[in-house]
């Protein structure tokens, strides 16, 4: 069964966002060969809502004070290209990628299902579940700060 979920981002500058990824946002990595780099991500929840128009999925990175996490990301470079908003589910604003595309970041007000222990998940139970680090190679953690 499902053990994880593995997220694509696609980019015209792939270089800088995987840059961003490694040393703005510090995810360790992995390199899974040629120094293609595949990064580790928080916990994760997925949310299913109603539209009226065709679907669509969107990708925000969750944190617990939005003020504090944007004032440190502000003092790495990063830019944010809308104000911090309160919505019924959160607070919301957006980070710039290097390649100019946003990423949605948010303060949740609701419930959220990553408190949930990983071997809650259905999936996990059933077998063990372990790193593939001996397969696709050593985990890479960020740069030092320089």
């Amino acid at each position: 069964m499902i053990f994880g979920m593995h997220t694509i981002l696609y980019s015209k500058n792939a270089d800088a966002v995987r840059t961003f990824l490694r040393d703005v946002l510090e995810f360790p990595s992995v390199d899974a060969g040629h120094g293609w780099l595949i990064f580790a991500a928080p916990p994760s929840e997925i949310a299913v809502h109603p539209v009226e128009g065709p679907g669509y999925a969107e990708l925000y990175l969750m944190c617990k004070n939005l003020e504090s996490t944007v004032k440190l990301l502000e003092k790495k470079g990063v830019e944010f290209p809308s104000p911090i908003s309160d919505q019924r589910w959160g607070r919301v604003t957006h980070i710039r990628l290097p390649d100019g595309q946003t990423l949605g970041l948010y303060e949740p007000n609701h419930p959220i299902a990553v408190r949930l222990n990983s071997s809650e998940f259905p999936a996990n139970k059933k077998r063990n579940v372990r790193s593939t680090k001996d397969k696709v190679g050593k985990v890479s953690k960020p740069r030092p700060k320089s």
